[in-house]
Order: structure tokens, then C-alpha cells, then sequence
């Protein structure tokens, strides 16, 4: 499970900072680069770790590691719908990698399309992908998986600009940042809460370990709604209090990541 949640890490990361450069290419200027080189670093670990990743789900399938150098459990870890969804990751983060590699408007839309195509590359797998409702559910997966993304991969670039940029210009990519993000992000929680009634219609399913899970995300969510409000309104722009508090943020919705890692892997609802 630690090379899913890296895998995860790896993708949000590539795709907010690709997010993040074409929202906000014209006010950056001492953080571009930085920000770009952080969005291609994040892109080719995550190519590396979801193939390892999926390597790994064949020696996990064969019970053994000799999986590894199977052909035949390599060819059911990478033809399934996990496969299918993980070699789409893969190809929207080599986009992700180009794009950001190049300067300019053009570049970074071309990175913002590979950002959308790995962020909504998981509605093909999972729970959600068999459903009767799937189509619904696959709509509001890709929602949820589009703003968890824009979120966790604007925390380091904040901080980033924190640093870089002037005290007015932080404070215009945060003030900037948070206008966008204040409407949006409770959209997650919407989203993955409906994602929820929809796969758990009764009440004792919330009992179970999938259940338990979920409310377990709900609750992290919350604090970050929490840490999210003091950054908007308490926090000052290239402050340390401020780089602190996104740093926490990262970091929960890190173990937040890791739990969906488990959901995904070992649980059903």
C-alpha cells in the first residue's frame, strides 16, 4: 500500500501543479519554474511508482514475487479495468510531463489536459465502475478526483510562493488560491458523501470496515476544512505560520490518500 498512496501522491501532485500554473501563470513570476519543475518530478515518480504499482498487483495475484517475471499474471495485472485505468494515469502524466517541460500558454493547457485525463482515469476501475449507477457514480468520481487534485497539488506551490514571491504577491496567489478553492473544495466532501449513499444504501453497511473508512476520511476532511479556513482568513501571506499549517494540510490528506489506498485495495462496501 505504500507504492498505491505514493502512486497517488505522485498523480495529484502532477496534476494540481499543472492546475495551478495555468490558473495562475501571470503571478508567479519568481515561482514558475520551480512550481513546473515540481509538477514534472511529481509526474515521472508517479509513472514509475503506478507501474511498479501495477508489477506489484501480479505478484500480489500470484501470492509470490516470482509474479514479477510471470507473464501471465503480468498480462491479468495490466488487461483488467485497474490496468486499463492505470496506463491512462500514466499517458495524462506523460502529458502532464511535457507540458510543464515547455513554457508558455499553450504548454501549460496541454498540461491541464493531461492533469484532467490522470485525475479521471480511476472512474474506468473500482467499486463505481460495476454499479448499476455507474454512470452517476463515474460523474461524481471524477469530480471528487479533479478537486482533491487541484487542493493537494496547490499546498507545496503555495508554499512555494510563500518564499519566492513578494509579501502583495503571495498574498494575491493565496487571496487568488482561496476565491477559487472556497466554493470548490466542499464539493469533495459533497461528492464523496453521495458517492457513499449511493454505494452503501443501508445504514449497517457504515458499520462495516469499508464503512468505518469512510467516516474516518469524513472526519480528516473536516479538519482540513478547519485548517483551510484559518489559512483564508488568519494566515498571513510568506508567513511561517502559514507555511506550517499547509504543510499539515499535505500531510493529512496524505493519510487521507493512504486510506483510500485501503479502500480501494482490501474493502468493499
Amino acid at each position: 500500500m505504500v507504492v498505491r498512496t505514493l502512486a497517488f501522491v505522485g498523480l495529484f501532485q502532477a496534476a494540481g501543479a499543472s492546475f495551478f500554473v495555468t490558473l495562475f501563470a501571470g503571478w508567479i513570476p519568481r515561482s514558475d519554474e520551480a512550481i513546473r519543475r515540481l509538477g514534472v518530478c511529481s509526474a515521472l515518480a508517479g509513472l514509475m511508482l503506478l507501474g511498479l504499482h501495477q508489477a506489484l498487483d501480479g505478484a500480489r495475484m500470484a501470492d509470490d514475487f516470482s509474479g514479477l517475471i510471470d507473464a501471465r499474471m503480468q498480462s491479468l495485472a495490466w488487461n483488467g479495468s485497474s490496468g486499463n485505468a492505470a496506463l491512462l494515469e500514466m499517458m495524462g502524466l506523460g502529458v502532464i510531463a511535457f507540458g510543464l517541460m515547455r513554457k508558455g500558454p499553450p504548454a501549460a493547457q496541454i498540461a491541464t489536459a493531461g492533469g484532467l485525463i490522470a485525475a479521471c482515469a480511476a472512474v474506468l476501475t473500482g467499486h463505481t465502475s460495476v454499479h448499476s449507477q455507474r454512470w452517476l457514480l463515474g460523474i461524481l468520481l471524477a469530480v471528487h478526483l479533479v478537486l482533491v487534485a487541484f487542493w493537494f497539488g496547490a499546498l507545496l506551490p503555495l508554499i512555494i510562493c510563500s518564499r519566492r514571491e513578494s509579501r502583495s504577491g503571495a498574498g494575491a496567489v493565496l487571496q487568488g488560491f482561496s476565491s477559487i478553492a472556497g466554493p470548490l473544495v466542499p464539493c469533495i466532501a459533497v461528492a464523496g458523501l453521495v458517492m457513499a449513499l449511493i454505494l452503501m444504501p443501508d445504514i449497517t453497511s457504515w458499520t462495516s470496515n469499508y464503512g468505518l473508512l469512510v467516516l474516518a476520511k469524513l472526519g480528516a476532511f473536516a479538519l482540513l476544512m478547519l485548517l483551510a479556513a484559518w489559512n483564508r482568513w488568519r494566515a498571513l501571506p510568506a508567513s511561517r505560520s502559514l507555511q506550517r499549517v499547509i504543510a499539515i494540510e499535505y500531510i493529512l490528506i496524505i493519510a487521507v490518500l493512504a486510506t483510500t489506498a485501503v479502500l480501494t485495495s482490501f474493502n468493499s462496501p
